[in-house]
């Protein structure tokens, strides 16, 4: 996607999602808000804690659980992020073009990769954590070869996510949603 149809995607869903609420209707989207400082700490212990749980699942052979928790580790701190800019999001998908578009603009340094782990993908040959997550959930297995494989370096990767987004989240630096989404 280029990144004048994301822009022009993001600013849409902006739009919307403030007609939705100005009727009184749950916004799908992205809806502007003040930038929340606790509300963006409050997300990095959830994520913190998601990360924590995998431990508690892996010790009880639960690996269809831990696919779930990374996913959720990730997806957290990008709400962690999206607080900080004053965004509220109801949508897996515009939350990683949000952070897609902002990390574009250069307005944080958030690694390009964690952002692909949750992107909703339509294609089948396009996967992230999010199939992951579900084929994990989803099929009659408990334990899963393949997450216990990658358990070290999925809980690294998380740390990393956490990390970084700790740095944003934490900075005096003042975040704004770029102007050109703001919807009219």
């Amino acid at each position: 996607m280029s990144i004048e149809n994301l822009e022009k995607d993001l600013k849409e869903c902006f739009r919307v999602a403030k007609k939705d609420e100005k009727k009184g209707n749950k916004h799908k989207g992205l809806l502007l808000t003040i930038p929340d400082d606790e509300l963006a700490e409050e997300y990095i212990k959830k994520a913190k804690t998601e990360l924590e749980l995998c431990d508690i699942y892996k010790q009880k052979e639960l690996d269809y659980k831990i696919a779930e928790e990374w996913f959720y580790t990730l997806y957290y701190c990008a709400l962690a992020i999206l607080a900080k800019f004053g965004v509220e999001s109801r949508s897996q998908k515009y939350t990683a073009l949000f952070l897609k578009y902002i990390e574009y603009k250069k307005l944080i340094e958030y690694n390009d990769y964690f952002i692909e782990r949750i992107m909703v993908y339509r294609k089948k040959e396009e996967k992230s954590d999010v199939d992951e997550r579900e084929e994990a959930r989803y099929s009659p297995a408990i334990k899963i070869e393949k997450i216990n494989e990658r358990y070290d370096e999925m809980a690294a990767l998380c740390k990393k996510a956490i990390f970084q987004c700790e740095e944003i989240i934490f900075s005096d630096k003042e975040f704004n949603v770029p102007k050109e989404l703001l919807p009219r």
